[in-house]
């Protein structure tokens, strides 16, 4: 009997060793943390799965590219760019110029960010300004066009000093990719890294789960106080961004004036759709996209999406009753 129980004791301890090497290293349970606060004029929140929040390396990332993009910041490079002053350009900026110069190529110039002069005339950039006179558009129309600077080594090069830069539209996107890169190099496996609306996920989410991400009803809202969920969408190892008019806006004389300007017209937009939330391999291009695809249109951007199978878009559009549509990509995920 006593051997019996002997063998049986061996035998179970021999189980539980074979189970403890055999499981996967990922399925310890480590304690998902959340980081959170302000960045580039909005919020940040940050869930990971790991034994430090990294909070230090993330604001230290987050420093690093506001320091480069930012046109708030009085130091950074892109801010001595604009005001013609000597300045040596970093990993950040170059990567950031580059994209955005295929994106406006892919767009026929629906992104540019060049477009800065016309942002600041309509009060919606890092200069205030209101309502300019149609002589003032086309005068500012000669100093925008993404084809009048380029790189020239380490410098910017533009053909006229009054061009100014502005990368509001991509930077955003490009900084939660810049946090997600780091969380990666640090090998963090299962995190969400939202800045402002602009997301990128990888693996699960604390249940276990995809990542879910709520895309909200496009309610004329400048406070940002009403955040009514229109759909949610399950979202794996993708990045995602938004961009509609129904938060930067104002209204002069009865009509409303978006944030979001056609380059080509030098005007605020004005067409059906309301907000384009698109998905992408890197947040900074869905970032751009988004953008762009608010300046073309819906049946432009259908179009576009077309010929790039590895983007996925949800858009809403106000129909001729006026009345909220959705088009979305059919590999898009609905939560059920």
């Amino acid at each position: 009997m006593m051997r019996r129980r002997l063998i049986l004791g061996i035998s179970v301890a021999l189980c539980v060793i074979a189970y403890l090497c055999l499981r996967p290293k990922d399925s310890v349970q480590t304690e998902y943390l959340t980081v959170s606060g302000g960045v580039f004029g909005t919020t940040y929140k940050i869930t990971l799965q790991a034994d430090s929040d990294y909070h230090g390396s993330i604001m230290r990332t987050l420093q690093e590219v506001d320091n480069s993009l930012s046109t708030f910041n009085k130091t950074s490079v892109i801010t001595k760019i604009n005001n013609n002053e000597p300045v040596t350009l970093d990993e950040h900026f170059i990567k950031v110029f580059n994209l955005a110069m295929l994106v406006s190529e892919d767009t026929d110039g629906a992104f540019d960010i060049t477009v800065a002069p016309l942002v600041n005339a309509w009060g919606f950039g890092f200069k205030t300004k209101q309502m300019p006179t149609e002589e003032q558009v086309d005068s500012l129309k000669q100093y925008v066009g993404y084809r009048a600077v380029s790189l020239n080594g380490s410098k910017v090069k533009k053909q006229n000093p009054h061009i100014m830069l502005d990368c509001s539209a991509i930077a955003k996107g490009y900084g939660v990719d810049a946090v997600a890169d780091m969380l990666k190099a640090k090998g963090v496996k299962n995190f969400m890294v939202e800045i402002g609306g602009e997301v990128v996920t990888l693996g699960v989410n604390p249940k276990g789960d995809n990542w879910k991400i709520g895309v909200v009803k496009p309610t004329d809202d400048s406070l940002n106080i009403n955040n009514e969920v229109m759909e949610v969408l399950e979202v794996n190892d993708k990045a995602m961004a938004t961009s509609g008019n129904y938060r930067r806006f104002y209204v002069e004389d009865g009509k409303k004036y978006a944030h979001t300007i056609d380059p080509a017209s030098g005007y605020p937009v004005q067409h059906s759709l309301l907000s384009a939330t698109v998905f992408g391999p890197t947040c900074a291009i869905a970032d751009a996209y988004a953008t762009s695809f608010m300046v073309m249109g819906l049946e432009k951007a259908k179009a576009l999406l077309d010929r790039h199978p590895e983007l996925m878009a949800y858009f809403i559009y106000s129909d001729e009753k006026g009345e909220n549509q959705v088009w979305k990509s059919k590999a898009l995920k609905v939560k059920e």
